[in-house]
């Protein structure tokens, strides 16, 4: 059965070298939309909400890190809600440098557990431990980050609202 766990990180990787390869072929060849724009990051959300609460089920991920990760997400979709309700206008969100560290922290320890459940002895533990941390951390970060953000926007929209300063 740890072939399965091999095979799944197969296909982890697949996936994430041809969302790559699209991404760089779009901004290449100038054929960026607005829905691919919308669609591949909600893509990428899926997929390491979808590991992390695998993971987290099968007891490979603790389960504090599955709930910070998916709860950062959520808070943020409800953000966006929120703002869009309030002022009737749909806020384009850049991602800034933490918000991709987190992600690239997210997939690279979801990569790294399936090769732990294939073969331990090909991953440290020091470098499971490291990249819990790095993965909370970035994810706490950014989380704050998009909501302040968010905030910062929203008032600068909506000026009736109580300063942020």
């Amino acid at each position: 059965s740890s072939r399965l766990y091999l095979d799944a990180l197969i296909v982890f990787i697949a996936g994430g070298l041809t969302d790559a390869l699209d991404g760089a072929v779009a901004r290449i060849t100038r054929q960026q939309t607005s829905l691919g724009a919308y669609l591949d990051p909600m893509a990428d959300k899926l997929l390491v909400m979808s590991s992390f609460v695998m993971l987290g089920l099968m007891g490979a991920i603790p389960p504090w890190l599955v709930v910070l990760v998916i709860s950062r997400d959520i808070i943020i979709l409800f953000g966006y809600g929120v703002i869009y309700f309030l002022v009737e206008e749909r806020l384009v969100v850049q991602p800034s440098l933490i918000g991709k560290l987190s992600t690239v922290f997210q997939l690279v320890t979801v990569g790294v557990v399936l090769l732990f459940l294939y073969d331990s002895q090909l991953v440290a533990t020091w470098l499971d431990d490291f990249l819990i941390f790095a993965t909370a951390l970035t994810t706490v970060v950014s989380g704050f980050q998009y909501i302040y953000r968010g905030l910062v926007w929203l008032q600068n929209r909506a000026p009736s609202l109580t300063r942020l300063s």
